[in-house]
């Protein structure tokens, strides 16, 4: 073992300096307590930054190194002082300090400041908790500890990209939040279908708090727990600029107030390998440990009408192939019950107009994308969805073609980078590799890739995506106002807004990274106010898209994603070409007109 040690020794040193050997080690080593690294150390012992310790602290930090449980300072205090004397004797000796400052530094306590380590300090904490979800059976298959073996986890995340994520998503749900507020005023959100408010809305979500549980089983009644709930208790919550505030409020205000607070998610990948870049799930993990994009499922509007496009592509029909706008009825059968889905745009009028498929697509149009969807049969779309990326259960009913079906916003995104990688389908990545604390490789991440569809197909719903910022009418023109076409870089995308205007969706694509986000309430039936253009996916959830790139393509290090989409690698048999079919009158405006809708009508 020791003749390993000294080739080992040998080796390192022929290619690091001792400044970046004593760097990597102060980065990794064990100070106990599950603490690995001088900046944890640091934080978890006395709240501080390794720029901040003070001698003493130094002193003692140093001197557990030698055998972190024999001077642990919590377990041993006494052995622990004694070792950082030590240590303050050796700095004497070296002239770090003074014979003085170590006479007084000597009869210090230890004065720890400890706190264990909270997941929801620093970068990236959702991401963080992905990460650990993602790899913990493998840790329980090898019987390895996610916090205490020591592993060194490499993964895909870019920290400059998951800064810019992080800007983007406050800066905008900082903007829509004062808008959600002022629309609302004193009224409450959470409205039926109908947009009347609830009743009883906030007593039965305060029936749900873990808070409540506590005080009814303290209390063994309803009523004098819920007597409780309404006393004013010191509490900290989230505040949109300050992020934490103590206050004093009572618990039921305070559930009426995190209800009012809207939530979002964003994540970043790059579709040729699939690696995560930036993943956001929400305002502020301290307080929100549900993450908006993985964990949650909602209803994506009309971002799922690329599926009803790839079974329609796939089948041979193109983009400037012909529809009619005009009112459609669709008879199916559920758990065997005749029914009928009346969907309409989002004005509910139907011009009566053929118009082709890439207008349709990059306006919106309800009406056309059902008539593929009854075309090729709903069956097919589920399934293309389902090769795309969709891991998400879709029951096969009409409305699925609109959006009505639940997903998550990772497969989502995922779904539109297998289109962008010329329809190749693989899983998103988070890990790279898993080394032992030797640095001996335990896991490495190997591609499984597969073809989803075929690279026409693809090819074509790439243009159609793109068409999105050239089609007078379209709700990606909102992309023109964010300054993100350095070198000529070339993007496309999809909005997308649930019934009720409840969920706003936007997933933007680019030759190098594709990237989504997410904006509604916690609750479903908290919608923003109909016919005011936030409640759009264009309004509410591409800002924090555009934000995001606007970053990256600021970045001079980042310029690997200045890029435009290639030429065809091969024959295109289809005209994707088409120019606007939609006369100038009848375009649905993104700036003047609210997106087109999934609104769901089911009658026996």
């Amino acid at each position: 073992m020791k003749l390993k040690e000294w080739i080992g020794a040998v080796k390192i040193e022929m290619f690091y300096s001792k400044e970046d050997i004593l760097t990597m080690y102060f980065n990794t080593v064990d100070f106990g307590n599950n603490t690995f690294g001088i900046k944890t150390a640091a934080r978890v012992y006395f709240g501080v930054t390794p720029a901040e310790l003070k001698p003493q602290q130094v002193a003692m930090l140093v001197g557990m190194l030698k055998a972190p449980t024999t001077y642990n300072p919590l377990r041993n205090p006494v052995r622990c002082k004694k070792r950082r004397n030590v240590v303050l004797k050796i700095m004497q000796r070296e002239k770090i300090i003074t014979a003085r400052a170590f006479d007084s530094l000597s009869v210090l306590p230890l004065g720890l400041h400890y706190k264990d380590e909270d997941l929801s300090y620093g970068q990236a904490p959702y991401f963080r908790m992905a990460v650990a979800n993602a790899i913990d059976d493998w840790c329980k298959d090898n019987k390895l500890d996610l916090y205490t073996s020591g592993l060194k986890i490499y993964t895909t995340l870019d920290t400059r990209m998951q800064q810019y994520a992080e800007e983007a998503v406050k800066e905008q749900m900082t903007l829509l939040q004062r808008e959600f507020n002022r629309q609302w005023g004193t009224e409450n959100p959470w409205r039926d279908a109908s947009y009347r408010e609830i009743p009883g809305f906030l007593r039965s979500n305060a029936l749900e708090s873990e808070h409540y549980k506590i005080l009814r089983k303290k209390t063994g009644n309803q009523d004098s727990a819920l007597a409780l709930m309404e006393k004013p208790v010191p509490m900290t919550l989230y505040h949109l600029r300050k992020g934490a505030v103590d206050t004093l409020l009572s618990p039921m205000d305070s559930i009426a107030y995190c209800l009012r607070l809207l939530r979002t998610g964003f994540v970043a990948l790059e579709p040729a390998n699939r690696y995560v870049r930036a993943w956001v799930g929400d305002i502020d993990f301290r307080f929100f440990k549900y993450d908006h994009v993985s964990q949650s499922q909602r209803q994506p509007g009309s971002t799922f009408k690329l599926f009803d496009y790839a079974a329609a592509l796939a089948s041979g029909i193109g983009p400037c192939d012909m529809r009619t706008d005009q009112y459609i009825e669709w008879k199916y059968v559920e758990n065997g019950q005749n029914k009928v889905w009346r969907p309409h745009n989002v004005n509910g009028v139907f011009y009566n107009i053929p118009v082709s498929l890439r207008s349709a697509f990059t306006n919106s149009i309800n009406s056309i994308a059902v008539t593929l969807a009854r075309e090729v049969g709903i069956e097919k779309v589920i399934e293309y969805a389902y090769r795309l990326g969709i891991r998400t259960k879709l029951d096969i009913v009409p409305s699925v073609s609109l959006g009505s079906g639940e997903v998550t916003l990772l497969d989502l995104v995922n779904s539109y980078a297998s289109v962008v990688a010329d329809g190749m389908y693989e899983a998103p990545v988070l890990v790279t590799r898993i080394e032992d604390k030797n640095g001996k490789v335990l896991w490495r991440y190997k591609p499984a890739r597969t073809q989803a569809i075929d690279y026409e197909t693809a090819f074509l719903l790439q243009e159609l995506l793109k068409a999105g910022l050239k089609e007078r009418g379209s709700t990606v023109q909102n992309l023109w106002k964010y300054n993100i076409f350095k070198d000529g870089t070339e993007y496309g995308g999809k909005t997308g807004t649930s019934s009720n205007h409840s969920d706003c969706w936007f997933v933007g694509v680019s030759p190098k990274l594709v990237g989504g986000s997410w904006v509604g309430g916690e609750k479903r039936s908290i919608h923003f106010r109909p016919g005011t253009k936030i409640g759009e996916g264009g309004h509410a959830a591409l800002p924090i898209f555009g934000m995001f790139m606007e970053k990256v393509m600021k970045d001079k290090s980042l310029k690997e994603y200045r890029q435009k989409f290639p030429e065809p690698k091969q024959k295109i048999s289809k005209n994707y070409n088409c120019v606007t079919s939609i006369p100038d009158s009848l375009l649905r405006s993104a700036d003047t007109v609210n997106e087109t809708d999934t609104i769901i009508e089911k009658l026996p």
